[in-house]
């Protein structure tokens, strides 16, 4: 695999994104934890050196399962968490982002991946908000923590291109994590200023989301040529998918 820069990590173009290796919603455990487990070691046996996780993913059933596969970590890996979110007792995703919230997300990463520091921690932005005097005391957490060793390097995830820019205008960035796939990319712009100035550029759901734009971006002959392979069958309208356990329906 080719590299690119992440910080101070040469990472391979192709990472892994390890939030579904938990149950539905991304809550709970999996069906199989040694499955879980076989899959991250595998990614890491073919070349990948760059996973993405988070502590609230589970919660924590993420960073335990990386821990297990993993631990102690290979040379080079790059293991990039994210702050900002927390998960309640029914699952559902809720803020974490005032200043001493990200420094305890922080920590708590670092505790249960049993690491002293991290490649990189991406700020997540859970609203709409402009890039504000909030924003920036966001951003100053994360940058005492890098200055402090916890991190090599600060991200920042579902932002636009006036909040990279003003982020920038304050702290280095090395990687910048957003939506982006055939079918949805409102982030170009962010993409464009990071690539001009180097930065690296981590989309997640590249195949599409939701089920409906995924499945667009699969039955397209553009799409689907190269890859070698052919365009799925809609099935039946009178298939019963509130039955079928397969999320491919």
């Amino acid at each position: 695999m080719t590299t690119f820069r992440l910080g101070q990590f040469p990472v391979a173009r192709v990472g892994y994104g390890a939030m579904q290796l938990t149950g539905p919603g991304v809550f709970g455990p999996p069906a199989s934890r040694d499955d879980a487990i076989a899959v991250l070691r595998t990614a890491v046996e073919i070349g990948v050196n760059h996973i993405d996780t988070a502590e609230y993913y589970g919660p924590r059933v993420v960073n335990e399962l990386i821990r297990e596969a993993l631990h102690p970590y290979p040379d080079g890996l790059a293991i990039v968490s994210k702050v900002g979110a927390r998960r309640d007792d029914a699952g559902a995703v809720l803020p974490y982002d005032e200043p001493d919230e990200l420094r305890r997300g922080i920590e708590d990463n670092l505790r249960t991946l049993r690491v002293d520091r991290l490649a990189a921690v991406n700020l997540r932005l859970m609203d709409d908000s402009p890039p504000d005097g909030r924003f920036d005391a966001q951003l100053a957490a994360m940058v005492t923590a890098r200055e402090e060793g916890l991190i090599d390097g600060i991200g920042l995830s579902n932002v636009s291109l006036a909040h990279l820019r003003r982020a920038l205008a304050v702290a280095e960035i090395v990687c910048v994590q957003n939506s982006f796939s055939l079918l949805d990319r409102a982030s170009m712009p962010v993409l464009q200023e990071c690539a001009r100035r180097g930065i690296a550029f981590v989309p997640y759901v590249p195949l599409g989301w939701p089920r409906d734009r995924r499945e667009a971006i699969f039955n397209n002959p553009a799409t689907a040529s190269p890859a070698g392979t052919r365009p799925r069958r809609r099935r039946s309208r009178w298939h019963g998918c509130s039955r079928c356990p397969r999320t491919s329906c």
